[in-house]
This record gives structure tokens, sequence and C-alpha cells, in this order.
């Protein structure tokens, strides 16, 4: 659900959010009403407005983020709220230790002033009822969103301190980050231990609302450590991926061409044949086992068009790519094939795509140029 755009930010509301507020008010309507009996059912709707005032919290903690992101030109897609809090989306951007702090560190920095704010407002007019509620819970919830943030781990805000620090003594983001991101699942480990462990070693039984909010947070906090940890060694093979180093050897033939041309410069289907329009742009890939099945007395009449196949649009590139701009423009094609060329234009290889994947998961074998080389 969109919800709007601030500052230009388009802001969406995920339909999970409505799972954690119903939680809310399942959870926190009873208790009000048993502390609040002249509240009679009103007490769910400020049970409600508790989940909306949260909502609130992390849509500032999230805006803080994106609009300091804008200081340092980092084009924010959207903020997004859901079942977890949220998350501010962000496309492609340069970024460095320092900055990654204050970014990170936006996000609570709000918090406690929103905390702050509220506090000032109890302390002056001292209201009462509901609002005296609304009020005591909007400060809490912003200090205990800003206190959870800052603990060092990842998806926390506090992990990017800790990512930071490695980084900046390193020279490795990708170490910073899995730093970060086990610091993430130490949290997980004490957070059990606090509010479940602890609570049976001493002879009692833990809270069933505290088992549920410690599964729900412990949950996405170790999923989302895992996945920054997962990433971080992705991007740490990334100088693998080499269009030159991972493309088999082809040749280029004109779209004119027969099953006998084929035959002349690949005989045993090997180097690869790739096709190449008037204009000399790739723009197929002969099948090998379709060559093999012309029988040969019709090699020479058989159009070679009659045993390729298509690459996609656009899906050739340059000998000298490398690195994650070769993989994000590869993956906003179609195909699993992609004709490589030289500065002349001329076709020197084939990558395919399980190869690329193969470099940057490091299973599987390639089948690229340098594919049983030893070092």
């Amino acid at each position: 659900m969109v919800l709007g755009r601030i500052a230009g930010i388009p802001v969406v509301l995920a339909y999970s959010w409505f799972i954690i507020a119903a939680f809310t008010v399942i959870v926190y309507g009873p208790i009000l009403q048993r502390n609040q009996p002249g509240l009679g059912l009103g007490a769910f709707a400020v049970a409600f407005a508790y989940a909306v005032l949260l909502l609130l919290s992390v849509l500032a903690h999230e805006l803080a983020h994106a609009l300091t992101a804008k200081v340092y030109h980092w084009p924010t897609e959207k903020i997004v709220l859901n079942l977890w809090g949220g998350h501010t989306q962000f496309e492609s951007f340069t970024a460095s230790p320092g900055r990654s702090v204050v970014v990170a560190m936006a996000g609570p920095a709000a918090n406690f002033v929103l905390a702050g704010g509220g506090w000032l407002v109890l302390s002056a007019a001292d209201p009462s009822g509901v609002a005296g509620i609304l009020t005591n819970i909007f400060v809490w919830a912003n200090l205990l969103i800003g206190l959870f943030n800052v603990l060092p781990g990842l998806p926390l805000d506090g992990g990017r301190l800790v990512e930071s620090a490695v980084w900046k003594a390193t020279g490795s983001q990708e170490k910073g980050t899995i730093a970060a991101g086990w610091g993430g699942r130490i949290i997980v480990i004490a957070l059990a231990v606090w509010f479940l462990a602890l609570p049976l070693l001493s002879g009692g039984s833990p809270d069933l609302t505290l088992v549920l909010i410690t599964a729900l947070v412990g949950s996405f906090l170790w999923m989302g450590a895992s996945a920054s940890i997962q990433q971080a060694r992705l991007r740490g093979r990334l100088h693998l991926i080499d269009a030159a180093a991972l493309a088999e050897p082809a040749v280029g033939l004109p779209g004119t061409a027969t099953v006998a041309d084929v035959l002349a410069v690949a005989p045993a289907g090997t180097p690869a044949v790739v096709l190449v329009g008037p204009d000399r742009r790739p723009v197929a890939v002969v099948d090998p086992e379709a060559v093999a099945s012309v029988p040969a007395d019709l090699a020479a009449s058989t159009p070679v068009s009659a045993v390729s196949y298509a690459l996609a649009d656009g899906g050739y590139v340059p000998e000298w790519s490398r690195g994650q701009e070769l993989v994000q423009y590869l993956a906003q094609l179609k195909g699993l094939e992609y004709a490589v060329i030289d500065a002349d234009g001329i076709v020197t290889g084939l990558l395919r795509q399980a190869v690329v994947i193969s470099a940057i998961t490091g299973k599987g074998a390639g089948r690229g140029r340098n594919v049983g080389r030893k070092r």
C-alpha cells in the first residue's frame, strides 16, 4: 500500500504490518483494560493507537536514514514499513565507513529526539487519561527503538558501527559486514539466554508474551544477520567476475553462413560459434548438437539460422567488463548466454550465465578459459 511521498521518497505500507498491529491489540488491549477499567472496549482502540504510534516512530527512524543519505547523494528508492518494523531501500551508491555510520546513526538519533520531545510534554503539561497513556507509550516506544537499533550487530543500525570500524581497520567492507553479521547472531543468542534460558534455569517459566516477542525479533535478526554475511561473501568474490577470463573461446560468423561454414571453423563443436548481423552485432548462438544432426550432404545448403538460437537483446559485453558492473548488467538480460567482443567489435568468446553464477557462489565448475589451468 503506497501511503504517499515524503520529500519525494515513496512510503509503502506492507500488509504484514497488520499482523503486528493485531498482535499489539490482542496483547496490550486486555492489559490496558485491566489497568484502566474506565476505558471499557475503548482500551482496544487505544492499543491500536499504540500500534499506529509505533508505526510513526519507525517511519521517523527510516525517514531520518533517507534524508541523511540525500546529503551524500545516495538515491533512495523507497521506505517500506512492515511486520519487522521497516527499512529504507537505496539504489546503487558508493559508501565509505564514515558516511555509512552517519546515515545509520541518523535513525536512532531521530527516535531519541522524539523520545526527548515526548518527555518534555509529559514534564510540562502532565497530560492525563488517554492522552497521558499515549504520550508515555510514545516516549517509551521511541526510546526502545533507538536503544535496540544501536545494538552492535546487523541488520540493526549499530551493526554499521561494527562494519565501519572493521572496514576502516582492514580496508575490506566485506570483512566488516561479516563481523557485524556475527554480532547480530550473538545478539540473538543473548536475547534467547536472557528471556528464555535464565527463567528456566532459575526454576521459573518464561512469560508467553516475551517468548513470542523474542521468537519474532530473534528470527528477524538471525535472518538479517545471515543474509548480510552471505551477501558479504558474495561481494568478496566479485573480483573473480571477468568477462574475458570466464568466457569460452568463440568465433563470429555472418548470419548468411551455412552449416558447412560452421563445420569449417568448429569441426568438433568448439570453439563456440556466434552469429553477427549486418551491423556486426552478435545476434545468435549456433547449437553444436543441431549442427551434428545435419546430414553431411546437406551441410552446404542448410542455412546457419536453422541450427542457431537468438541471443537476448543486448546480449553481448566487452571483454574488459568485470565485477559488480558486469553482474548488474547481466542481471537485466533475459538470456542465459552472452557474446564477448573485443575493442574492434569482433567476437572473441561466449559467456554463460551458469559460469558467472558459479564464480560468484564458488559452487560448481566453470567452463571459461581459465578452467583446468594450474597456477
